[in-house]
């Protein structure tokens, strides 16, 4: 049951993800309104949304596609037939008092993925409606609620307790949201809350039978933020299971700033919900014929596409890796490529471009780097017209301004001298300059070929074709 390798202080962390994906439908799950974020507030609400007494849902088969694709993708049981539950409770951005869910028979179950040659289960993936949003530093001692949100249709993919420690928790989020958004079916977006993620958290010494009580870590909207609060939730119940005390069911909250979680109330139970079948919504029969329709027209998944740019680019299996772990990446780099060298592309997406990203924090669809403007200065590296060293000036300036490559290689002088005759008038004189260095390096000290090259560096503004200067200086040396 447990793996010695993730043991903290002797315990064995026991971990299972419950991940709220916001589906990319053009209607709510259950309401003619407006699926779109960002929109002023309480201006994407419908009857159906507000509760209103009378009004009856009807179900979105957008969303039903959507999740099929989710099954399909990680080899899951897609449901003959799947029924819609009443989960009860109050909100004060729930109108209808209650939330119209699957329990026992959803959409899909029994999937899963992989992390690292390590199967995690996933138990079930279920159709639901969003609650709304409610809002307490609009104005000073009041709340506010904006039901846009109210309606829109989530998946919620529950896994298996298969998860052993935060960094694997991390890395499983990932791969859903590599899923997600490669299927086209969400954005994805943590911070605008279209991928949600509770942390199920206990802990367990590697020879017990059963697993420990569990704290649930709700609504967390980062990566670093997961790892982070599951990482002091299992410091906090070490601590009082060593101190003599018990883990309580409890709901906590993650708080960013202080770095830890808090109590929020007392876990429920399924029965505390009154779950029952939604009495508006008749069980939901879904045909082969459907599956079929979805399976045949199902995007490119990340395997696949990895796998297709090895073989059609000559990349190896970790830079493929790395383009298509994300699909923003990888249709970038497939669209740089189209007029320029792949291998070394990736090179400069991999490292430069990516330090750049992870510098200023930032994704590469929010970046003023774009792949044509990109792709041209891949093929000025190639044809020799800038250097390497040249070309981090120049996507530096392109993160900065946006400004087109051509426009700041000229307009800033950066061009390589790749003039042979040129290159030996300059490299005459260094060596004319420097007559002590030379007898050195004729008398056996080859490591002075560094100083000649960074003499011819220094004098050339870095603009020297490298390549070009060291044959030159070979050639006059010996």
């Amino acid at each position: 049951m447990a793996q010695n390798d993730t043991l903290v202080n002797g315990w064995q962390p026991v971990i299972g993800l419950e991940v709220h994906v916001q589906l990319l439908t053009n209607t709510k799950l259950f309401s003619p309104s407006k699926n779109k974020f960002g929109e002023e507030a309480n201006t994407l609400v419908d009857l159906i949304d507000m509760g209103l007494p009378g009004v009856l849902p009807v179900l979105n088969d957008g969303a039903v596609k959507q999740g099929i694709a989710f099954g399909l993708a990680t080899n899951a049981e897609i449901a003959k037939t799947m029924v819609f539950d009443r989960k009860n409770y109050f909100y004060p951005d729930l109108p209808k008092g209650y939330q119209i869910t699957q329990l026992h028979y959803p959409i899909v179950k029994n999937g899963s993925v992989d992390i690292d040659g390590k199967n995690i289960r996933i138990h079930q993936a279920h159709l639901e409606e969003d609650a709304g949003k409610s809002m307490h530093d609009v104005y000073d001692h009041e709340s506010v609620v904006d039901l846009n949100r109210s309606g829109v249709p989530l998946l919620e993919i529950v896994s298996e307790p298969d998860i052993r420690s935060a960094e694997e928790a991390v890395k499983y989020l990932k791969k859903i949201h590599q899923i997600i958004t490669y299927l086209d079916i969400s954005d994805g977006n943590m911070s605008q809350g279209s991928m949600r993620c509770d942390a199920n958290v206990s802990i367990m010494k590697p020879e017990d039978k059963e697993y420990g009580i569990r704290a649930e870590i709700k609504n967390i909207n980062s990566f670093k933020f997961v790892e982070k609060a599951i990482n002091f939730e299992i410091k906090r119940q070490i601590k009082v299971l060593e101190s003599g005390e018990k883990v309580e069911q409890e709901t906590r909250l993650y708080d960013s700033v202080k770095d830890e979680t808090r109590s929020m109330r007392t876990k429920e139970f399924a029965n505390d919900y009154r779950y029952f079948p939604c009495p508006d919504l008749v069980p939901h029969n879904i045909p082969e014929e459907l599956i079929d329709e979805v399976k045949n027209n199902l995007s490119e998944l990340p395997e696949e596409k990895q796998q297709r740019l090895m073989e059609a680019h000559g990349l190896n299996e970790y830079d493929a890796g790395v383009i298509c772990a994300d699909k923003t990446t990888a249709k970038f780099f497939e669209e740089a490529v189209k007029s320029a060298d792949a291998g070394l592309a990736a090179k400069w997406i991999i490292g430069d471009l990516n330090a750049l990203l992870n510098k200023h924090d930032v994704t590469l669809s929010e970046c003023k780097v774009e792949a044509a403007n990109f792709s041209t200065m891949i093929k000025k590296i190639s044809d020799g017209t800038i250097s390497g060293k040249i070309a981090k000036e120049v996507l530096e300036t392109i993160w900065e301004t946006g400004e087109d490559v051509l426009k700041i290689i000229d307009g800033k002088g950066m061009q390589q001298i790749s003039d042979e005759s040129e290159l030996e008038k300059i490299v005459d004189k260094i060596l004319a300059d420097n007559t002590s260095q030379v007898d050195a390096y004729k008398s056996g000290k080859d490591k002075l070929f560094g100083f000649f090259v960074g003499q011819v560096m220094k004098v050339t503004q870095g603009k020297a074709n490298p390549g070009l200067a060291n044959d030159i200086l070979k050639k006059k040396l010996n």
